[in-house]
């Protein structure tokens, strides 16, 4: 029998009722790993510990909007309370929010929201989480970034910015981390048969892109103990971890 690299680990999954979060958290299951499954969606999350349960793996549901900060922080000390550590973050939920130019973008759906999703929403689980994620003997925090930061395209700024500010908050708790067991890292996963990319890009054919499932076996390779890469991001579209400071989107 196959050794599973996450046995006994516990990790947290923002966002894991569809897409991406979805096939992270069955694949981090199948090598083990007891998922605590954060999204809104009751009834998906349902379906998902259906999917984890079918193979013999464990879940947790936490029904949360990641807007509910202290939420969060009722999470974190559940987990302390329950595991007393966290070994896993895969910190993946997401909004776009509407692609207009930046003057008609609304204040409070489009900037407010996409940012307290997107960066404020992953700072408050790195404040709750740190601790439990320092207790473990390998930490390992993944944030889902984008292209968007790296090129700006028009319509797209309020995305960019909140990955922008995504990238220097996961870059900077990489250094705060630099001497200890964990490792912090961004993923890219490219353009991806998502409905989030469906909304985005409505008339990109979908079986042009990559599906969620082949991204969930590099996911997991970012979130192993044997994982070395810190306060670096793990391209997708090129199979390969980049430095910040060289070119990081082919």
């Amino acid at each position: 029998m196959t050794e599973k690299r996450l046995e006994g680990r516990v990790a947290v999954v923002t966002g894991a009722s569809r897409g991406i979060g979805w096939q992270a958290a069955i694949a981090l299951a199948r090598e083990g790993a007891h998922i605590i499954a954060v999204a809104k969606t009751v009834g998906a999350l349902e379906e998902l510990d259906d999917a984890i349960k079918a193979f013999g793996g464990a879940t947790t549901l936490v029904p949360l909007d990641l807007m509910d900060y202290e939420g969060i922080d009722r999470l974190g000390a559940a987990i302390f309370e329950r595991w007393g550590k966290l070994d896993i973050l895969f910190a993946n939920a997401g909004l776009l929010g509407a692609v207009t130019p930046l003057g008609h973008a609304d204040p409070v759906k489009d900037w407010d929201k996409v940012l307290g999703v997107n960066l404020t929403a992953n700072w408050r689980l790195i404040r709750s989480f740190d601790p439990l994620l320092r207790q473990s003997d390998a930490g390992r925090a993944l944030f889902m970034t984008s292209g968007s930061p790296h090129k700006c395209k028009p319509y797209w700024g309020v995305y960019s910015v909140s990955k922008a500010g995504l990238e220097a908050l996961v870059r900077t708790y990489a250094g705060e981390t630099e001497q200890t067991n964990m490792r912090v890292n961004c993923f890219n996963p490219g353009p991806t048969r998502t409905g989030m990319r469906a909304k985005a890009v409505p008339g990109e054919d979908p079986k042009t892109l990559p599906h969620p499932s082949e991204l969930a076996p590099y996911i997991v390779d970012c979130l192993v103990p044997a994982c070395t890469g810190h306060g670096r991001m793990f391209n997708y579209p090129s199979k390969s971890w980049k430095d910040y400071g060289s070119p990081l989107i082919d």
